[in-house]
């Protein structure tokens, strides 16, 4: 019996319960196939897509959120500056500036395998939390920076400043 239940346990996708976690929080979302899975998501300042792929040979869920806030490319040192300052301060993830698409993301890898379907969507209900909590913290960052104008090191700092309350 207890070989049937670890085989079991081994055969749950961690989308089903990401889908669990979208129900708890009433997101709209698509379900691309049975590993992955997008939906949009507003925040106090913009919106994030949100993407979650599940890679089975590895045990591992693959979450990004994406700002809806392309950098300019007169910012791209400033962005540098600035994605090395918040990647030195994040406990789990980093965010990054793909390429391809100039929009500001926040990534995560998690190691599933094993879990059960309970305890799996316990955890992504908590990193989604969290993931999102991070994004919207340094939105005023990538924001700053999606502007046309020139960022100084003096406005960056601001920028990346730890405030308390809002006004």
């Amino acid at each position: 019996m207890s070989e049937q239940f670890d085989t079991f346990e081994e055969d749950l996708n961690p989308i089903d319960s990401v889908e669990d976690v979208l129900h708890i929080h009433n997101w709209k979302y698509d379900r691309v196939n049975s590993d992955e899975l997008t939906v949009s998501v507003n925040g106090k300042g913009c919106s994030y897509k949100l993407y979650f792929a599940w890679q089975e040979d590895m045990g591992a869920l693959q979450l990004c959120f994406q700002y809806d806030l392309p950098i300019e490319a007169n910012n791209d040192a400033a962005a540098s500056s600035a994605l090395r300052s918040m990647n030195e301060n994040l406990w789990l993830g980093h965010f990054e500036l793909p390429a391809e698409t100039g929009a500001p993301c926040f990534r995560y890898t998690c190691m599933l395998k094993g879990l059960s379907h309970s305890t799996m969507t316990s955890t992504l209900e908590n990193i989604v939390d969290i993931a999102l909590v991070q994004c919207e913290r340094y939105h005023p960052v990538f924001q700053l920076l999606s502007s046309a104008n020139d960022i100084g090191p003096q406005g960056l700092s601001l920028a990346l400043m730890e405030t308390m309350g809002e006004s």
